[in-house]
């Protein structure tokens, strides 16, 4: 008898994380990123594609789930292969802001189309409510860790 009640929910969100990325990689792959490079990149074409000043590095860092140290490696292979720019805050120069390059946001407009079409079909299979539930779920699982 095992001494566990629940479910392990930490390895069934991997494996659904896995699940859903084993659609997106090959479409990451096939335009040289990683899954770091393209949640960074999400980040900066999503929501921030109009910041003109740039996103400070630690906020990119917060958004994107990658570590600090992590994040300076990706981000230095993100540079060199044209997809960002980094340049120091000119309000506080001990901070570092990122903007997508034309480039960048281009990979980003490109996949958008594939990863969309990809949540299109997961929607057909699931169907809308519980997709929609399942987003529900999961942001309520998210705000549990501020709430205590």
């Amino acid at each position: 008898m095992s001494p566990f009640r629940h479910r392990n929910l930490p390895l069934l969100l991997l494996q659904a994380r896995e699940s859903v990325m084993a659609h997106t990689r090959p479409g990451l792959r096939g335009h040289g990123l990683s899954d770091q490079q393209w949640r960074v990149l999400r980040v900066l074409g999503e929501s921030h594609a109009k910041e003109e000043a740039g996103i400070e590095t630690g906020h990119i860092a917060r958004e994107a789930f990658i570590i600090g140290p992590s994040l300076s490696g990706v981000l230095s292979r993100m540079e060199r292969d044209g997809l960002i720019e980094r340049e120091r805050d000119a309000r506080d120069q001990r901070r570092t802001v990122v903007r997508a390059t034309a480039k960048g946001l281009q990979s980003v407009h490109i996949l958008s189309q594939t990863i969309e079409a990809h949540y299109q079909r997961m929607e057909e299979r699931l169907g809308n409510d519980k997709l929609q539930e399942l987003y529900a779920l999961l942001d309520e699982v998210i705000d549990l860790d501020m709430q205590e």
